[in-house]
């Protein structure tokens, strides 16, 4: 899904190969879908068993390998599904309009299924965390669209907790704070958070490089 030949438009431009619209939406579709999720696991009954069907637990990886995606649509709590899929939809359909649909899903499923890869590998010989807890929840992918997003539009101006600030300072912000936490006992998976982080990151400026690209063959071609 992540084509990395097709340049973006900056500044929310679009061209003919580039575009979105909120009735063909991938960020709306998967809010969507998380909040139907999020209603399955209330249901008495079905909702532990349809949890334990498809959270991410390390230990299983390799017997459940589709967990990888779908522990990205369960969520704990009402909270953790109100602030992953705001986010998601400020900066994901912000995200679309520059690179397109399918960019936008190669950028968040990549960014998940590396964000739990990152958790189950990284956490114990980097920062000495046995990472023997189930996850659950979009974080990791949706660090992922906040990454990519800063790297192609870094001084959009945002408000974190009504403070307003430029985009790449609210990444670094919280950058920031899920390593300071990540040895914590809050229940968070922050090695997650920063693998989606870094995954985004990546491919933000590998979308960036190749825009230039395409842009100075654009130039160059008019002498």
């Amino acid at each position: 899904m992540f084509d990395s030949n097709i340049p973006y438009e900056s500044r929310g431009g679009m061209t003919g190969r580039i575009k979105s619209s909120v009735s063909t939406s991938p960020s709306i579709a998967i809010i969507f879908l998380c909040v139907i999720s999020f209603f399955l696991e209330l249901v008495p009954g079905i909702g532990p068993l349809y949890i334990s069907a498809f959270q991410f637990d390390p230990h299983y990886l390799m017997a459940r390998p589709w967990t990888l995606v779908t522990y990205i649509f369960l969520h704990i709590g009402l909270l953790h599904l109100f602030f992953n899929m705001l986010v998601l939809y400020f900066f994901g359909t912000a995200l679309e309009r520059r690179v397109g649909n399918k960019q936008l899903l190669g950028i968040f499923f990549t960014a998940g299924v590396l964000s739990a890869i990152g958790y189950a590998f990284l956490s114990q010989p980097i920062f000495n965390i046995y990472p023997n807890k189930s996850v659950v929840g979009a974080s990791g992918a949706v660090y992922g669209v906040f990454a990519a997003l800063t790297v192609l539009e870094p001084n959009i101006q945002v408000y974190v907790y009504f403070v307003p600030m430029r985009l790449k300072h609210a990444l670094l912000l919280f950058a920031v704070f899920d390593f300071l936490m990540v040895n914590s006992s809050d229940m968070i998976a922050h090695t997650a958070h920063l693998s989606g982080l870094f995954v985004g990151l990546y491919m933000g400026f590998r979308m960036k490089k190749i825009h230039e690209k395409y842009m100075r063959s654009r130039y160059d071609g008019r002498w």
